[in-house]
């Protein structure tokens, strides 16, 4: 039994004495760790499309986020990123840095989405907010076939609704 434990050890010592092989089994090992990490993390993302400015013109942006079961959530990840800003340089922000997400659901087709009230402030470089208000809507159109309409509050009361529905 001692002799089989030391032919084995003695081939693996002899399989590893070859930097090819080490190479291999480095390879090998990198990935079966990141086929581990994606299975375990869930990594099924979706590529999505987000707009913003550069002085009169739109810059589309393709960023990729994790997808999931539920619509909502995935309008949710998306109004986040949005609001967090481009990441093109020299693009301008949709609204004020310290806007924030405070509700969103979905219902029926219908995104409503409440932002809070640091939305309406201006800041350096910054767009007019009914055309700030009109790209994150037709962003959420966009990027989920599923919303027929979005409602976008901030602060609790609606904005542009009637400019709204004569564009649309």
């Amino acid at each position: 039994m001692k002799d089989v434990f030391k032919k084995i050890w003695k081939a693996i010592d002899r399989f590893f004495s070859k930097k090819k092989n080490r190479r291999l089994v480095y390879i090998i090992i990198i990935f079966f760790l990141a086929l581990g990490n994606f299975l375990y993390s869930g990594l099924a993302r979706r590529t999505f499309v987000f707009y913003s400015h550069i002085g009169d013109n739109i810059v589309v942006e393709d960023r990729m986020l994790h997808w999931s079961s539920d619509r909502e959530a995935n309008v949710r990840r998306y109004v986040e990123e949005a609001l967090l800003g481009p990441k093109s340089p020299g693009a301008i922000l949709l609204f004020h840095r310290e806007a924030s997400l405070i509700t969103l659901m979905l219902r029926e087709g219908v995104v409503y989405v409440n932002l809070s009230e640091t939305a309406v402030l201006p800041f350096q470089g910054s767009r007019d907010l009914f055309r700030s208000v009109l790209t994150l809507n037709e962003g959420i159109k966009r990027n989920f076939s599923y919303v027929n309409d979005v409602r976008i509050f901030i602060g609790g009361n609606e904005a542009f609704y009637e400019d709204f529905r004569r564009i649309f």
